[in-house]
């Protein structure tokens, strides 16, 4: 949805009270009008088509396992937490980020967590490594596209776009992005644990994920 500068003459009041709102929202003034407009003449703006998107993310998360979801009004981020299986049930978060433009199922995935244990800084930064390894064999060669990573400290970074030309639909995008996370979250939740006597059996279990008609990359 383009957007241009226009002149408003607006009685003081109001621009009090919008930007008391717009503080509470965590947005600005032009942006809080702009959605307040286009909700009066029924138009579906980028940050209300994502919402959307987030509270079936959300529903969809509710139904995969433990994990708590939290997005505001407007937003175009979301929050989902899990606790992983670990000496001492540190929380990881793992934050959505979805490109404004209406068109484009497009986005960055950021994983966050925090840890004073340097042997679990030390796990995780290991998974992340194998995981672009195995994203890096397998998404290339058969989609022709590997994303753009990023791994600093607390905190692993990854851009995602939706395969295919033809257009998906809200459902379709939620459940690429929802199924993609909980994959992730599950296989890093049995690497901590111990559960793959080898990294073969990990990758064995994305192969799995790629063959069940994965659409997110």
């Amino acid at each position: 949805m383009k957007k241009n500068m226009y002149s408003l003459m607006l009685a003081e009041d109001v621009i009090r009270a919008i930007d008391e709102m717009a503080a509470k929202q965590g947005t600005n003034r032009s942006n809080l009008i702009n959605q307040i407009l286009a909700e009066h003449v029924s138009l579906v703006t980028p940050e209300k088509h994502v919402g959307r998107i987030f509270d079936l993310i959300s529903s969809l998360m509710d139904g995969r396992g433990n994990y708590m979801t939290y997005s505001e009004p407007n937003n175009l981020t979301m929050s989902i937490k899990s606790v992983l299986k670990y000496h001492y049930r540190p929380t990881i978060r793992y934050e959505v980020e979805m490109a404004r433009s209406a068109e484009a199922a497009t986005g960055i995935l950021k994983v966050n967590f925090r840890t004073t244990s340097s042997e679990l800084m030390m796990e995780l930064t290991r998974f992340f490594k194998l995981w672009i390894g195995m994203e890096s064999v397998y998404l290339k060669p058969f989609f022709g596209y590997e994303p753009e990573y990023g791994i600093e400290p607390g905190r692993f970074r990854r851009a995602f776009r939706i395969y295919g030309e033809s257009p998906v639909s809200d459902e379709q995008l939620s459940d690429a992005i929802a199924c993609y996370i909980a994959t992730f979250d599950e296989m890093l939740k049995k690497y901590l644990t111990g559960e793959y006597a080898s990294s073969g059996e990990m990758e064995n279990e994305y192969l799995r994920y790629l063959n069940s008609g994965v659409r997110l990359i």
